[in-house]
């Protein structure tokens, strides 16, 4: 039996194979027939390369699976094989050429061929036009650089490949380049090559010839960072003062509705510092990897302007051009007057232009250019003439481009947009209102008196920097309350003897349940006589109280949460000197929330719903009834393919045809009393089945 299978060895390659890896030595002389049965094969295969060889093919992928076994013996057969496909690759028979490329990635697997110079080889297959060897390839070159660079950045190895991507997006074959391209893109998105030089390589692809190319680079620069959104949605939210804080504040005093109310708006202020904390999650951290973003879109712009590619390639190009701007704060005041070109209400998609415009603008762009903008807008969709949907829309944009460049809007024409605060749309009506609201907050002196709303401490410093100003402080602002607070409350002591004292305190308490409402309650008082006495003193004193606690002493997270619950005070607290109470114009706190980007939701936010027409409607109705067969009548019939009775053709004939017969002329309407008889026998009949 066993010579048999021994006999058979030579032509049975699996098992041969099989046997070779459990005992390498015992089964050399055999491996070594089939290694020379291999090289005729490839002499014969080298006379006629375009012509299929399954002979070949078994050989191959024998020689690669047992290639570690007998290292020594195919020194050169890795490179013969990679001689084979580098020179036919073009002619070679599709089979064949994808047994050759799996056998190289087996080799590759086993760390038995360089990295380098394989995967520049398969760079140069891309060009076949061969859609699965495309895809094999595509999925080993991510695979093994992610594998090269798994326990360590592989420096030397990632810079040869990458100088290697550049000429090959620059290759005259577009699918090459395309999937060279792709390979880049989703190296960076598995954080494998992520930095500055992988970026800047991509760039080159926003200027290519071919659309898909550039599609491709425009979408990596536009797209949005699943990761970093997810990262920055589970952070906690635990620093700061927190709702249960403000809850015991004002729990003291009286119960009065005045006190409720100062309660509620006390916890809206503390929704939107909340939401202005929040970290800024960045659209993609590669348009800050950039290395001369200025050139970069400089270019672009050149390149939107001449370029013959269809609407939607172009608004791409605004939209990466706007975010360029807006991010890096650059200077390119030709892009302003090339996107007022599309600002009418009857263009496609105008609502992605406004939103360009808005992401665009900043605090170094000069005034005046962003003024036209906002003329443009102003006049072209804010007027009667239009719907309140254009309206509204004009009046977000106009909001969101004044929020980053303040020094843009006029008197004139933010008097004039905040009268439509009494408009009958209400869209529009609360559109007006979210602009006067933030102008509030930034420069309350710009609007009439009777649309200034409650004066308060944090409005009354508030004021719009010059052109260029740069606003930066040498303290922490807040932090004035700091020192008297802790000579008050503490007896001169240092501020970790204080959290002593007060744990001590908890801890004598009789192991009660509600420690921690005394620790609070017992500072109340104080801190309120420290506000009344900070409230008295000069700004300037104020100013450098503050210098001296920010110098003097490390802060804690108490003492911010602290300095925070003083600052939303300023919010509520009325200005010295002015009346507690005045009609105040309720905004939702969400329109307080700004990153760096924009979204398309804040130029097309309508506060009304809009009303439906009559196919939505109509889909709503079909959508909510329910399936009623098992309430319809059951067919009686026997046979489907029966004919109807009489009766029910009777029911089916014109009446026309009917009108004039007997049954129709004699009929006549039944008298109440027959209806009450008819009833009773009904029932009768239905309590009779029902008894049975």
């Amino acid at each position: 039996m066993s010579g048999r299978n021994n006999n058979k060895l030579p032509r049975n390659l699996p098992q041969l194979q099989n046997l070779i890896k459990r005992d390498p030595p015992a089964y050399t002389e055999e491996f070594l027939q089939q290694y020379r049965h291999y090289q005729s094969n490839v002499e014969i295969f080298k006379l006629q390369p375009d012509k299929p060889s399954k002979e070949l093919a078994e050989l191959v992928i024998f020689l690669a699976q047992v290639g570690h076994c007998y290292p020594e013996h195919l020194v050169y057969f890795p490179q013969q094989l990679k001689e084979l496909l580098s020179y036919n690759h073009s002619v070679l028979d599709a089979d064949l050429r994808m047994t050759f490329c799996k056998a190289l990635i087996l080799l590759r697997n086993k760390n038995l061929i360089n990295p380098t110079s394989l995967l520049e080889l398969f760079f140069e297959l891309l060009r076949c036009r061969d859609k699965l060897l495309r895809k094999t390839l595509y999925t080993h070159i991510v695979t093994d650089i992610k594998n090269i660079n798994a326990k360590h950045k592989n420096n030397k190895v990632n810079r040869t490949l990458q100088s290697f991507m550049y000429t090959m997006l620059r290759d005259s074959n577009p699918t090459a380049a395309k999937i060279s391209l792709d390979v880049m893109i989703e190296l960076y998105r598995r954080n494998i090559w992520n930095d500055a030089k992988t970026v800047n390589v991509i760039t080159t692809a926003c200027f290519s010839k071919v659309t898909k190319i550039l599609v491709a680079g425009l979408k990596f620069f536009l797209g949005k960072d699943e990761d970093e959104k997810r990262e920055s949605g589970s952070e906690s939210e635990d620093e700061g003062p927190t709702a249960r804080d403000l809850m015991v504040r004002y729990a003291t005093g009286k119960k009065t509705t005045k006190h409720k109310k100062k309660l509620e708006k006390a916890m809206k202020v503390l929704k939107k510092h909340k939401k202005k904390k929040k970290p800024e999650v960045f659209n993609f951290s590669a348009i800050h990897l950039i290395h001369d973003p200025q050139d970069f879109a400089e270019k672009l712009l050149k390149q939107l302007e001449t370029s013959k590619e269809r609407f939607e390639v172009k608004m791409m190009l605004m939209d990466l051009i706007s975010r360029l701007v807006g991010i890096h704060e650059l200077f390119l005041f030709n892009f302003y007057p090339f996107v007022q070109r599309f600002m009418q209400p009857h263009q496609r998609e105008v609502t992605k232009i406004l939103l360009f415009a808005a992401q665009a603008s900043h605090q170094l762009v000069p005034p005046e250019i962003i003024q036209s903008v906002l003329m443009t807008i102003a006049n072209n969709f804010v007027t009667d003439k239009n719907s309140g949907e254009v309206m509204t829309v004009g009046m977000n944009a106009i909001k969101e481009i004044t929020a980053r460049c303040p020094l843009a809007m006029t008197e004139d024409l933010l008097q004039d947009l905040a009268l439509y605060k009494s408009h009958k749309n209400k869209n529009v009506m609360m559109s007006a209102r979210t602009l006067i609201h933030l102008f509030r907050s930034l420069n309350p002196q710009m609007l009439q008196k009777k649309f200034r709303g409650k004066p308060t401490e944090a409005s009354s410093e508030a004021r719009i920097h010059e052109y260029g100003e740069l606003d930066a402080k040498d303290y922490i602002p807040g932090a004035e309350i700091l020192e008297v607070e802790n000579k008050e409350g503490g007896g001169g002591e240092h501020e970790e003897d204080g959290w002593q004292s007060a744990s001590l305190s908890e801890d004598d308490d009789d192991d009660e349940d509600g420690e921690w409402i005394d620790v609070h309650h017992s500072s109340d008082e104080e801190q309120q006589e420290v506000v009344e006495k900070i409230k008295s003193m000069p700004v300037e004193e104020q100013k450098a109280k503050a210098a001296a606690v920010s110098t003097s002493r490390v802060l804690t997270q108490e003492d911010f949460q602290k300095i925070r619950l003083a600052q939303i005070a300023k919010e509520l607290n009325s200005a010295p000197g002015k009346a507690a109470k005045r009609k105040n114009i309720e905004i939702d706190s969400d329109e307080e929330h700004r990153g760096e980007l924009l979204s398309l939701r804040d130029i097309e936010h309508m506060h009304k719903k809009p009303k439906s027409d009559k196919e939505t409607r109509l889909a709503t109705a079909m959508a909510g009834k329910t399936d009623r067969k098992e309430f319809v009548k059951r067919k009686t019939k026997m046979n489907p393919f029966a004919s109807s009775t009489n009766k029910e053709k009777k029911k089916q004939k014109n009446f026309m045809m009917m009108r004039y017969s007997h049954n129709v002329r004699t009929k006549n309407k039944r008298s109440f009393r027959e209806k009450q008889l008819a009833l009773r026998d009904a029932l009768l009949k239905k309590r009779k089945r029902l008894v049975k």
